[in-house]
């Protein structure tokens, strides 16, 4: 059972968050139908993430990785048609479409498939001028004077 939340009565109280709702909104409607492939999302620094993704039965060229602007897009598609006879199917090998939203300024540094188990790493990386700085307050010996003008009925004398 699937709980839907309704964001509208926040956003008329709200300004400049219009991206917040709709990721809410997004990430609602991203949900997959079933949980397969299964995978893990880790933090391992404070910029650095990775997602393991189990995969067993793919090869590096049935997987596309796609990054677009906020969103991390992972494609398996098997290559031809298995002609096993099969008494007993236990591994999964149907195609799958897993999707990812990213922060802003979330890229991917590196991917890797070893042991049935595809490891996607990413990095969060602020441009300098969204970094923290640190402002110098210099001692001030003398500002120049602030010119004022008289205002005569409402309009400025020159």
């Amino acid at each position: 059972m699937r709980t839907t939340f309704d964001f509208s009565p926040l956003s008329r109280s709200s300004v400049g968050f219009d991206h917040l709702f709709d990721l809410l909104d997004a990430a609602s409607r991203m949900a997959p139908t079933d949980n397969w492939p299964p995978y893990d999302i880790m933090r391992t620094g404070e910029n650095n993430y990775r997602i393991a993704m189990s995969v067993a039965g793919f090869t590096p060229e049935e997987i596309t990785i796609t990054h677009e602007p906020h969103l991390l897009v992972v494609t398996g598609e098997k290559a031809g048609g298995d002609e096993a006879d099969y008494l007993y199917r236990g591994i999964a090998a149907r195609n799958f479409d897993r999707r990812f939203q990213l922060a802003d300024y979330v890229t991917v540094s590196r991917a890797s498939l070893a042991n049935g188990l595809l490891t996607i790493d990413l990095v969060r990386e602020l441009p300098e001028q969204m970094k923290p700085r640190r402002i110098e307050i210099r001692q001030a010996d003398a500002l120049p004077p602030v010119e004022s003008k008289k205002i005569e009925g409402g309009k400025q004398a020159a």
